[in-house]
């Protein structure tokens, strides 16, 4: 196999040297070592090269990394033995029981928020088959690099690092793969990645109660939950879901968030209780769980999230309502 992908890069006249390629579950890893200096500027090459491969030879997915470092002599048993979010000391996973309620938006403006206080953040999109994180951190297209000991260096944004499947594949490319293999890729962004100083990983959860929550609470030593919902009956029956989930895998809720709470009209200034208010607040307190703080449905949100600048970095009074959030976890808990 390592044949075939050389003669694809003869064809190209690529001159980066083949560190290796790793075939598992139809998913074809190729690792190129470049010029360290000249990364940056290989990103087209890059891309022909995965798609010359996806083209040419007969896998369901193609991912190729570049590195900027020799191949150490690193066995899959090292790799395996490797302790999970080494030195991590708060791993706080996002979650809610349906999609379509904001949580990764949440996830995103929380953890910059975090990092502007001066926490040292680590931004982990779990989401292997919808992840976001990479678009509203600003970087699409941007890719992590490998190192030479078979590890991925995160990217940096807003003063935090960060990791994505968006940041590993093409944005458009789905990701067809079964459950082993995702939770295979989850353990590899604590157990691969070079967190370095960060001490507080934020984790976006994908939606719902599937392998992704279940290898996070069985394998990942969390801290604890943040559940995300919107005040309406039926976003909260799928919180419920995600809470009782979370707790019967013996994980800490450390609160409930209720999100696109009230809107205020741009021109008029009316408000208006699109999605019901209250919601998550009532059941916070059914639940004897700690309700951390409202936020309210903002076209301004939404905007600056697919524009990749947070709006905690722009907006004083919608940065002031995500601090107060931080400050009702921090109250309970101690970062």
């Amino acid at each position: 196999m390592k044949k075939d992908v050389q003669d694809i890069l003869d064809q190209l006249k690529v001159t980066a040297e083949l560190e290796e390629v790793i075939v598992k579950d139809g998913h074809a890893m190729v690792t190129l070592r470049v010029d360290p200096k000249q990364g940056p500027k290989l990103e087209d090459m890059r891309q022909a090269v995965e798609r010359a491969i996806d083209q040419k030879l007969d896998f369901e997915k193609v991912s190729v990394v570049l590195t900027a470092e020799s191949k150490a002599k690193i066995s899959d048993q090292e790799v395996l033995a490797r302790p999970l979010a080494e030195g991590i000391k708060n791993i706080i996973a996002i979650g809610s029981g349906k999609g379509g309620v904001g949580k990764s938006t949440v996830a995103a403006n929380l953890a910059v928020s975090m990092a502007q206080q001066g926490h040292k953040i680590g931004l982990v999109d779990a989401d292997i088959y919808g992840p976001s994180q990479h678009r509203m951190m600003g970087l699409s297209g941007v890719r992590v690099q490998g190192t030479g000991d078979r590890r991925l260096t995160p990217l940096d944004a807003h003063g935090l690092k960060f990791i994505s499947m968006g940041s590993l594949t093409d944005e458009d490319a789905p990701t067809i793969w079964r459950g082993p293999m995702v939770q295979t890729a989850v353990i590899q962004f604590f157990r691969d990645v070079v967190w370095g100083d960060v001490d507080t990983l934020i984790v976006d959860l994908p939606p719902g109660t599937g392998d992704v929550q279940m290898t996070m609470a069985q394998k990942i030593p969390l801290t604890g939950a943040i559940i995300v919902s919107t005040p309406q009956d039926i976003a909260l029956i799928d919180a419920r879901k995600a809470i009782n989930m979370f707790k019967k895998m013996d994980v800490p809720i450390l609160g409930l968030i209720e999100n696109m709470s009230l809107h205020t009209c741009s021109n008029c200034g009316h408000t208006e209780e699109i999605f019901g208010h209250g919601g998550a607040e009532a059941e916070a307190k059914r639940l004897d769980i700690s309700f951390l703080g409202a936020l309210p449905l903002d076209i301004n949100i939404r905007m600056q999230a697919d524009a990749g600048d947070p709006i905690v970095l722009n907006d004083t009074a919608l940065a002031e309502k995500f601090d107060r959030i931080i400050s009702a976890f921090n109250s309970s808990r101690e970062l």
